[in-house]
């Protein structure tokens, strides 16, 4: 399955959670807020959704700096 994260595409197996992706990508700790094609998506929900193949995810993270 293809998916967008944060303008990059990359691959993924199907039917993957939303935890179980920022899993792969080493990212699970530091996320704070997820969206999928501009749809808000609870940080409760993220162990039962699923994307669907070309969904369009940002994964956001805060930095600190000044």
């Amino acid at each position: 399955m293809q998916l967008i994260i944060n303008g990059e595409t990359k691959e993924f197996a199907e039917n993957l959670t939303l935890t179980k992706i920022m899993q792969s990508l080493k990212i699970e700790d530091k996320v704070m807020a997820a969206a999928v094609n501009m749809e808000i998506i609870k940080k409760e929900n993220w162990d039962r959704f699923i994307p669907n193949n070309k969904d369009k995810l940002e994964l956001l993270q805060f930095v600190g700096g000044g």
